[in-house]
């Protein structure tokens, strides 16, 4: 799972940058102002999957929704299949 939460962690970083480069190009805030608080919320969710204790009822929930989530990148070079879920 550190794999995967790492990957998701690049991406996060990837596609902020990526979207800034496109807003300052372009003056996409209307891009920035519909996707970028997705990738927060998915990079929130990765941070509180980080600090979880494996006890917690939730834990097992929130590794098969960052799995889900990580499905869109599925076609990046990065991506393994066996995060899958």
């Amino acid at each position: 799972m550190d794999d995967l939460l790492g990957f998701l962690h690049a991406r996060y970083e990837a596609d902020c940058h990526a979207y800034a480069e496109v807003a300052h190009r372009f003056g996409g805030a209307a891009l920035l102002d519909s996707h970028l608080p997705m990738l927060d919320l998915v990079d929130m969710l990765a941070q509180e999957y980080e600090a979880m204790d494996s006890a917690d009822e939730r834990f097992a929930g929130l590794a098969y929704v960052l799995r889900v989530l990580a499905q869109s990148y599925d076609e990046h070079p990065d991506y393994r299949k066996e995060w899958r879920p």
